[in-house]
């Protein structure tokens, strides 16, 4: 007879295991935030340097100027007259009704949040473009990723850095960097195999291979991908508000705790026109670009 009665102690032998091994984890990364904190910092003192310039540059530039550059951006990106006016109009109501600094703000976290998720996140698509064996390692750790509750996130950041901007900006590009790696390489392997060997029939070299066919075709795709980690970097900013990251999430934030209805709604619509902003643009650059890769084809 096979004994089965450690069976009805399994929930609390379940549970001692499970406190010891949480006891175990929290022990282990309290100590590593201790005698490594520090040292991390410092790592991301550019960032904080860099993150602070920007932030200053949009405060101190006159308005009319970062309007005008906003509405030349969003007419050289779409070519959409429509859209430009929209733009326009948006962030004047946001300066008329008082939203404009934590715009600013908000906008200099949203930039520079992107540019490290590209930065970061595309050489990572590549990578895993090129090897099977990376992207079935990476793909549940992105997985793991886009499915953790945001909230998450800023627990170990704040655990090891405290609270302030770079915290802020690490959880919001550990959220929104996985589009960009998942899009990233699935632009790439979607690039015809006939091109592919077309170009190395015309001598061209892996690297030739990748920067003059590879990432142009795939470009409308990686557009994708940036357009889902725009979106999902707004979407975490008033999560990221509680660790002290300034911009509209911290009115968001102040009107929920303090029941201040029109406050809040006017910083969300404030974060809607961004978005949206950010959203038709990079979605028309990335239909231009389609249809011009079609046209080089097709000629």
């Amino acid at each position: 007879m096979i004994d089965l009665t450690w069976l009805w102690n399994f929930p609390a032998m379940d549970r001692e295991v499970l406190v010891a091994i949480r006891k175990t984890l929290d022990n282990g990364y309290r100590t590593f935030s201790r005698n490594y904190g520090e040292l991390i910092e410092t790592l991301f003192e550019p960032l904080l340097f860099f993150l602070v310039w920007f932030e200053k540059l949009l405060l101190n530039t006159p308005w009319i100027v970062i309007l005008a550059i906003l509405v030349a951006l969003t007419y050289f990106g779409s070519r959409s007259v429509k859209l430009s006016i929209g733009v326009l109009l948006s962030f004047l109501l946001i300066g008329y009704f008082g939203m404009w600094d934590n715009t600013m703000r908000t906008l200099s976290i949203i930039t520079v949040a992107t540019l490290l998720s590209v930065i970061v996140g595309i050489p990572i698509g590549i990578l895993m473009a090129r090897s099977d064996r990376l992207q079935s390692v990476i793909t549940p750790i992105l997985d793991v990723m886009q499915t953790m509750p945001a909230f998450v996130y800023l627990i170990p950041v704040v655990m090891l850095l405290g609270i302030g901007k770079v915290p802020g900006i690490i959880a919001v590009v550990i959220y929104a960097i996985p589009p960009v790696i998942r899009l990233t390489n699935l632009g790439i392997r979607l690039v015809d195999k006939d091109v592919l060997e077309a170009s190395t029939a015309f001598g061209a070299s892996r690297q030739q291979r990748l920067m003059d066919v590879q990432l142009p075709l795939a470009l409308p795709t990686i557009m994708a991908g940036i357009n889902q980690t725009i979106m999902m970097a707004l979407s975490m900013v008033v999560i990221a508000s509680m660790i002290g990251v300034s911009g509209l999430g911290q009115p968001v934030l102040k009107s929920i705790t303090n029941q201040y209805f029109t406050m809040g709604l006017f910083n969300g619509l404030a974060i809607v026109a961004i978005a949206i902003m950010f959203d038709r643009v990079s979605q028309a650059y990335a239909k231009r670009n389609l249809k011009h890769l079609e046209s080089l084809q097709n000629g």
